[in-house]
């Protein structure tokens, strides 16, 4: 079944160029493009009056182009503007990647605005994950990212970069059987089972920033600091949790995904 789910907020006319740019990739490149979605502050929850559009998607060959002894790229790349960021990676990256704890191509698949999506192929490839991707590895994933940005200029907006993560962190942590968490900020204060106040400054904060084109470098919340600090402590252990997976039982899941992933594709 196809999907479609743009909310209220989205720029018409950009919408009408994102679509017109998957379509020129296909057509382009000789691919499908099952899924399509928007990534970054939109999809995250917490965009600006000017935030522009980040659409990622994942491509699929025709069966002989994995064959070849000489294998192109493995992402496709359209011009980058001040409004529009359009890139993708072929489906083989994106496997590889879920593999690896790689929580992107997780998020993509969950991601609440979709320009065009295959139903099924998300659902699949959700389930790949739920059979294949390292708890520890998702989480070592979102402790590294949140570090990253810590690491970095003090500013709000890193702040939303690494408040984002550490409720992702949290979500795991109530979610024990669980891998892959939801992609939007609103979403995984909903269900991390955060404290009211931290909720309420987070909520606040989020609407400052939907009428603001300059958060500054003031500091956050103290609150939000404080969660930000208890949970990254927390989440610490992911960071020498042993892998449970068998590699080798991995790798024949995945394979077996990956055909009958190009085979559907190429009979569409």
């Amino acid at each position: 079944m196809d999907m479609r789910v743009l909310p209220d907020g989205l720029d018409p006319s950009v919408v009408t160029q994102i679509d017109s740019r998957l379509a020129g990739v296909a057509a382009d490149h000789d691919v499908r493009v099952p899924w399509a979605i928007e990534s970054g502050s939109r999809a995250w929850g917490f965009p600006s009056p000017d935030s522009d559009y980040d659409c990622r998607f994942i491509y699929v060959r025709a069966p002989e182009a994995y064959l070849s002894l000489w294998p192109g790229r493995d992402v496709i790349e359209t011009p980058l503007d001040s409004v529009l960021d359009v890139n993708g990676w072929d489906l083989a990256k994106a496997v590889r990647l879920l593999v690896k704890g790689n929580a992107v191509v997780i998020e993509w698949l969950r991601s609440p605005i979709v320009y065009t999506g295959d139903e099924s192929f998300r659902d699949e490839l959700l389930a790949l994950a739920d059979d294949v991707v390292e708890r520890a590895a998702v989480g070592r994933h979102y402790l590294h990212v949140a570090h990253k940005q810590q690491a970095g200029k003090p500013t709000l907006k890193r702040f939303f970069y690494v408040l984002r993560t550490t409720t992702a962190l949290r979500w795991l942590h109530v979610h024990p059987n669980e891998t892959v968490p939801p992609m939007d900020l609103p979403t995984l204060l909903a269900e991390a089972e955060v404290s009211n106040d931290v909720r309420l400054a987070a909520d606040t904060l989020i609407a400052t920033k939907a009428r603001t084109r300059e958060m500054g470098t003031q500091a956050p919340p103290p609150q939000l600091a404080r969660f930000v600090e208890v949970e990254l402590q927390r989440a610490s252990h992911f960071e020498t949790d042993p892998a449970v997976k068998h590699p080798d039982e991995v790798r024949a899941t995945t394979d077996a995904y990956f055909r009958r992933a190009v085979a559907s594709s190429s009979a569409r």
